[in-house]
């Protein structure tokens, strides 16, 4: 595998000053209490276009000959590699067509849209947009541009690999997530060629969610594979397979891949929104929930890159929700009742001395499998963690009640 060199990492971030935003990278106390160590967060959310796809997508049209720009580009995404593309059209001239899936978050497919590019929604997943593209490109003759299987691409993307190192000289580890691979292969890349040629090593983990986590099984089997992907909140690197090229330099170059549910990225979702006051999509948040879920062991400076931040406000007020479920700050409960009068107010009256605090309530003598003198009550209360969650539950067990945590 002929990995990219430090030499053609810098020409690209020559060829992308000016198009993109040299993002901040800011020092995360909650983190760094977590880990241990020093730990930082790089602001790719803060990326025009709002994710580091714009990098590859730039740098992979300005390459283009000028026959190539005529005959127009094709690409299929879940979206921020669609707004890349598209962004990076509209400023070169050149006509694209975005194969999105079905389900793409709204902003995601206003912002390609706003951009000037062609929409087609077409799938369920990445992957039938992907195979759309490719026949669009066999069809008209347009340049497919794919969002992660390419050599330009992965250069592009390893342009922030570049930032890393001269914003934090004495880094020892990068956290950041995969779906096809680009990114990781790229950083980890840029970060070895700059580091390694004044002697230091640097870690790199990557991150996936284990409902989408094609790469542990194809690192293993030393190929890619195929999975079958199950839903994900973090649909921006739910990919099925590997891209070829991504996954020899992520082979020899990434230390661990690790994985992540989807109660860990809701937490880590809504912990950056308090500690950090960063908004992040889930796919951009995988990193955090490695750190917060213990499968980061670092020994100095670590980043993790938020790598981007284009979530629906719908998802976000659902995984925000979900989040504080999962933090242990948020519970139903359904308490059956005997029917006489007063102990609504007898639970009410516990579930404060207790010190939470209830948001709904939902009182009903109705429902399938009660008999005529049941009673329940469903309350959605407010805690301050697991442990307080827990003293609520005993605060009403203790009083005779038999309450039950009603899970999502």
């Amino acid at each position: 595998m002929n990995i990219p060199t430090l030499a053609e990492f810098e020409d690209a971030a020559a060829v992308l000053n000016g198009v993109i935003s040299h993002t901040p990278l800011e020092e995360s106390q909650h983190l760094s209490e977590v880990l241990g160590v020093p730990a930082y967060l790089k602001l790719e959310n803060l990326q025009r276009t709002g994710s580091f796809k714009i990098r590859g997508a730039t740098y992979r049209l300005s390459r283009l000959t000028e026959e190539e720009r005529a005959r127009g580009v094709v690409a299929a995404s879940a979206g921020n590699h669609a707004q890349g593309v598209a962004h990076a059209a509209q400023k070169l001239g050149i006509a694209a067509t975005i194969f999105m899936p079905l389900g793409v978050p709204v902003p995601k497919l206003l912002a390609t849209r706003g951009y000037g590019a062609e929409v087609v929604l077409e799938g369920a997943t990445v992957e039938t947009p992907l195979r759309l593209a490719a026949e669009f490109a066999e069809r008209t003759g347009a340049v497919l541009i794919h969002p992660f299987d390419h050599r330009d691409i992965i250069i592009g993307q390893g342009t922030l690999g570049l930032e890393l190192v001269q914003d934090l000289p004495e880094i020892e580890t990068v956290v950041l997530s995969i779906g096809g691979g680009g990114l990781a292969a790229g950083v980890a890349a840029a970060v070895r060629a700059r580091t390694e040629a004044v002697g230091r090593k640097v870690r790199i983990i990557g991150v996936q969610a284990t409902n989408s986590a094609a790469y542990p099984g194809s690192l293993a089997a030393g190929s890619p594979l195929e999975v079958v992907t199950r839903p994900t909140i973090a649909d921006g690197i739910a990919v099925a397979r590997p891209g070829d090229i991504p996954f020899e330099m992520i082979r020899q170059l990434v230390d661990e891949v690790v994985t992540v549910d989807e109660d860990d990225i809701a937490r880590a979702l809504l912990v950056l929104l308090e500690r950090a006051k960063q908004v992040v999509e889930p796919a951009g948040a995988v990193g955090v929930a490695a750190m917060l879920a213990g499968k980061v062991e670092a020994s100095g400076p670590t980043i993790s890159v938020l790598s981007g931040g284009n979530i629906d406000p719908l998802l976000l007020q659902r995984v925000v929700a979900h989040g504080l479920a999962a933090s242990g700050r948020y519970m139903t409960l359904r308490v059956p009742l005997p029917d006489r009068p007063g102990q609504l107010a007898r639970v009410a009256e516990l579930v404060a001395q207790a010190g939470a605090n209830v948001n709904e309530v939902l009182h009903t003598r109705h429902g399938q499998g009660m008999q005529i003198s049941d009673v329940v009550l469903q309350l959605s209360v407010e805690t301050r963690g697991e442990e307080h969650r827990q003293h609520v539950i005993r605060t009403l067990v203790e009083a005779g009640f038999e309450p039950t945590l009603v899970r999502d």
